[in-house]
């Protein structure tokens, strides 16, 4: 049996989800003539409280949409060090929008109000790039899974709104959070001028991402989409996956969360382990105490065809997700207390 820890992107689709799609009314998207995907985009507007969604084939796509409607080339966005859209997408922040990053230094992919003040460049002063727009992700991928304080992400958007700047979230990972800390789509649609969710990590469907924003905003990213090659046809077998993951495998992933948590507690035990970053959601980031540790302690994984991921930097992180049951959650937390 295998286990592949490796992300929460390597889930199948279920039984429900592939009859779904199977019988999903489908048109021509390009047209605008997609019912399923016309239905999904105006449910996650719903949702979050905005006028307009519009369905991508990838968060990152969706991102740098995104990205490319706040700014212009030569512009300034800020954003964590730990941010999807500096380390993890392909460099489009520069490549798609002629965009440079203020990186900020915060705590697990989180920063604070007096943090994104302090990065704005003076509007006035030429010599350094315009700010233009402040980009968060909840949750943090890299920052394993943890999930922003509310109360901070008002605060930056107070300082956005004073130097008029745009707010983008990297929701990749929001529905995990919403469930984490009992918040709603809707106070995070009160917030920020756009925000990117994705259908194919903890909610198991095979493809998809929407950007929800501002009219304003949103009249712009139909065409932005189109330059990025992210036009499509009868994609409404894509946007009925997504729809009935949010329909049927939304609530659970509070399941995705106790796992992770109890992979946490076994490895705080092992020796092997140096430490464990504090687990909110279906994140497990840890660190093995020595070279040889990490080699006996990976190939020991290996051996009881075990996957997880290198994140570099000592690193290792481990996703649960909706295809890790639980026989392989029983049988993975054996496995490491013999490590």
């Amino acid at each position: 049996m295998q286990i592949d820890l490796r992300s929460d992107t390597v889930t199948k689709p279920t039984n429900g989800m592939i009859e779904a799609m199977m019988t999903a009314k489908l048109g021509d998207d390009v047209y605008a003539e997609d019912p399923s995907v016309n239905a999904l985009e105006a449910r996650v507007a719903t949702m979050f409280g905005k006028p307009k969604a519009l369905f991508f084939p990838s968060g990152t796509m969706a991102n740098q949409t995104a990205i490319k409607l706040h700014t212009q080339p030569g512009e300034q966005l800020v954003c964590d060090a730990y941010s999807h859209v500096y380390n993890y997408e392909g460099g489009g922040v520069s490549f798609n929008s002629g965009v440079s990053c203020k990186l900020v230094d915060g705590h697990r992919g989180m920063m604070t109000a007096a943090q994104v003040e302090a990065a704005i460049n003076p509007p006035d002063f030429y010599h350094s790039p315009l700010t233009s727009l402040v980009s968060l992700e909840n949750t943090t991928n890299k920052g394993g899974g943890a999930c922003w304080d509310y109360q901070e992400i008002l605060k930056i958007k107070s300082v956005c709104d004073s130097h008029k700047l745009g707010l983008h979230l990297d929701g990749a990972r929001l529905w995990n959070a919403l469930i984490s800390k009992s918040e709603t789509p809707q106070q995070y649609g009160d917030v920020f001028d756009t925000i990117s969710v994705c259908f194919s990590k903890g909610l198991g469907a095979p493809v998809g991402s929407v950007l929800v924003g501002n009219e304003n905003l949103m009249n712009k990213a139909l065409r932005i989409r189109k330059m990025l090659g992210g036009g499509m046809r009868q994609v409404g077998l894509l946007a009925a996956a997504a729809s009935y993951a949010l329909d049927h495998q939304y609530d659970r992933l509070k399941e995705d969360h106790q796992k992770a948590k109890e992979i946490a507690e076994v490895l705080n035990q092992l020796e092997a382990v140096s430490s464990v970053e504090p687990v909110e959601t279906n994140i497990v980031i840890f660190k093995l105490s020595s070279n040889n540790s990490q080699d006996l302690f990976l190939n020991n994984l290996k051996s009881h065809n075990v996957l997880l991921s290198d994140m570099g930097g000592g690193k290792l992180r481990m996703v649960t997700h909706l295809d890790y049951t639980d026989a392989m959650h029983t049988n993975l937390l054996e496995i490491l207390s013999k490590a």
